[in-house]
């Protein structure tokens, strides 16, 4: 059977580089994972596009692109100053197609748009979000519209799934692969629905593995323990924050030689000795 892959944020990162060094420009790869967002999401009527600093933000920058390209209202907001490099030529592409800009007290809670996609914070972000980037999340969690995340829920860590302070997103368009931290901890929480967009990365290490939410069952039976996530935080004395709960299941596993499955009310990390798992049941093609 061919599984679709689950990653950490070191082996996409670490991915990703070599297919730029070796394949792909990485403007090419920016485009290839707005294009990805594009293709994921039905675009129409206003859009507007926040966008942070870094390379998330220029993945906005290339969607507002495509979007003008295709005649589409397309509003930009920039809600920090600077730009990756990518990022930049993207931007001014942008404007340079007729993409208004607007600040982010401007924004307001972006009444008058159909959506508004999330390009502030990727996958590389931990800590705690503060500043203009806490208040465009807020800001974005206070809009009507229909709210598209880039890649992560901007404020979740990509790896523990944590986040104090995130965008709630009617859908979040995974680029490349499915991160571990979309599927643990609070990141449940913040998504309505999670597909992925492949945009030709070979991964250095096959790690984890997505199965049908349906499937948890098979390994609740015997000589499994299970766990929510709050239970084997308070039994281990571990904390969200700092806690790899992937990394830590999986060394319980086999050690125990025995089926650990870690869940919320939405989704599930499972180790089964040889491989580990992820499930969720906001999974959308």
């Amino acid at each position: 059977m061919d599984f679709e892959k689950v990653v950490s944020v070191k082996n996409m990162r670490e991915s990703d580089a070599r297919t730029i060094a070796e394949r792909t420009p990485s403007a090419e790869l920016m485009m290839r994972a707005a294009q990805g967002i594009f293709d994921k999401v039905k675009f129409a009527g206003k859009t507007c596009v926040v966008c942070g600093k870094g390379n998330n933000g220029g993945d906005g920058y290339a969607l507002a692109c495509i979007l003008a390209r295709h005649s589409m209202d397309c509003t930009i907001v920039r809600a920090v100053e600077g730009f990756s490099k990518d990022g930049l030529y993207y931007y001014q592409l942008a404007k340079s197609l007729g993409v208004n800009e607007i600040s982010l007290y401007e924004a307001g809670n972006f009444e008058g748009y159909d959506i508004v996609v999330d390009c502030l914070l990727g996958t590389g972000f931990s800590g705690k979000v503060e500043g203009e980037i806490a208040q465009a999340i807020t800001q974005i969690n206070m809009t009507p519209a229909y709210v598209v995340s880039a890649d992560i829920n901007s404020g979740i860590n990509g790896d523990t799934g944590y986040g104090e302070l995130a965008v709630n997103s009617d859908i979040t368009v995974s680029i490349g692969s499915l991160k571990t931290g979309l599927f643990l901890n609070d990141a449940p929480y913040y998504i309505d629905s999670l597909t992925n967009a492949d945009i030709g990365i070979e991964l250095l290490l096959d790690e984890y593995k997505l199965i049908d939410y349906d499937n948890i069952e098979l390994f609740e039976g015997y000589n499994s323990e299970v766990y929510t996530t709050e239970e084997f935080m308070e039994k281990f004395n571990y904390s969200p924050e700092t806690c790899n709960i992937t990394e830590i299941v999986a060394e319980m596993s086999v050690k125990n030689k025995k089926t650990i499955v870690v869940k919320t009310e939405h989704s599930a990390v499972i180790a089964d000795v040889k491989y580990v798992y992820f499930c969720a049941d906001y999974i959308r093609n």
